[in-house]
């Protein structure tokens, strides 16, 4: 029998959540009304509630709601914004439409995370305008450690949790600590929509009605613009219906999500491949990234023996092409370290117990 597990299912994520997202669509189809109403009001409410914040704000997508949270932070052309160099270039993106200028802060080689110690070299430094804590893959970083070194200096800090809804940390969740913070709701993402949707969380009255102000052409009311930099970038009432279908069901897929991590983490046993500790609830496990001394010749091995898998993410932002006449000499040890090692394994609620044993069985074999 042919073997094929893919680094993703959303076949089978489908399947498992389809009598709830038709309901929740012929819900929408029946009201006649498709942006901004009754399914937004209420998915924003239950995801700040689920959050532990004040407000939620639905926006188009992902990099919206990072530009956009940022934007209500007063971060404009010029500012200084700290960020890391290993997640993707989605926080540069939003960053290049301000015109904010990125300082790159290095990473803990074993978290991915962005090392305090830079952060706090760089703080120390002055000037920076505001700081993007980005949860890589699913991991809630120490925002305690963070605050006691960016508070004293009056700089705000942006959560980036498209890939860590529901993490926690002493019993709070990401998004909740920071000026502000940002979701997408991929499809891929732990929870995820069925296209793309995007969401700003915040403690604050007045990020949220700046926030709300920039999503919809920048209206003070009904045609009267106040605020510049703004655009059209609602969450329409059919994918957050269908978000607050699956939200119920969020803490039960990362439970499974750490479960298959743990596996990976406990069974692999192989002298050339690193794997991420076995973390507790700051882990809903997003991605599961193993480091490995050959990953190209992993990557083979793996896909004979019918197992996909990713790399996130190859190329630090500072090498991209819109930046390298910025970053020519400049180089992070660690994140260069690890660009060259990471590879990214499935890890879905979907994924079958002896899925899991094969692709433990096939690394111990490499």
């Amino acid at each position: 029998m042919t073997i094929h597990i893919g680094i993703n299912n959303l076949r089978r994520h489908a399947e498992s959540t389809n009598a709830a997202v038709r309901e929740a669509v012929d819900r929408v189809l029946g009201s006649g009304w498709y942006i901004l109403g009754r399914e937004n009001d209420a998915l924003e409410e239950e995801f700040a509630s689920f959050c532990g914040a004040n407000h939620c704000v639905g926006v188009a997508n992902g990099t919206d709601a990072i530009e956009l949270g940022l934007r209500a932070l007063s971060v404009e052309r010029g500012s200084r914004v700290v960020t890391v160099a290993n997640a993707g270039y989605y926080t540069l993106t939003a960053l290049s439409a301000i015109g904010a200028v990125p300082v790159f802060a290095d990473v803990d080689e074993t978290s991915r995370l962005m090392s305090i110690d830079h952060l706090g070299e760089i703080i120390a430094q002055g000037g920076i305008d505001a700081v993007v804590i980005t949860h890589l893959f699913g991991l809630l970083h120490d925002m305690d450690a963070i605050l006691r070194i960016t508070e004293p200096a009056g700089v705000p800090v942006f959560e980036d949790c498209a890939q860590a809804h529901g993490a926690s940390r002493t019993g709070r969740r990401a998004g909740s600590f920071g000026a502000a913070a940002s979701f997408s709701f991929y499809p891929t993402k732990n929870l995820g929509a069925l296209g793309d949707a995007g969401a700003v969380v915040t403690q604050s009255d007045d990020t949220a009605r700046k926030v709300r102000q920039l999503r919809q052409y920048g209206w003070k009311s009904k045609y009267e613009v106040e605020s510049p930099h703004a655009r059209n970038s609602r969450l329409d009432e059919i994918q957050a219906a269908i978000l607050r279908s699956k939200l119920p069901s969020l803490n039960d897929w990362n439970t499974r999500r750490r479960e298959i991590a743990t596996r990976y983490s406990t069974e692999i046993h192989h002298p050339r491949v690193s794997c991420p500790p076995v973390y507790g609830e700051e882990y809903v496990a997003h991605l599961y990234v193993i480091a490995c001394d050959d990953r190209q010749s992993l990557r083979a091995h793996l896909s004979a023996m019918g197992i996909g898998t990713d790399v996130h993410y190859p190329i630090p932002d500072y090498r991209q092409l819109p930046l390298v006449g910025s970053f020519a000499d400049f180089a992070l040890p660690v994140t260069e370290k690890l660009a060259h090692r990471i590879l990214t394994l499935p890890c879905y609620p979907e994924l079958q117990d002896e899925e899991i044993s094969h692709i433990i069985d096939s690394i111990n074999r490499w």
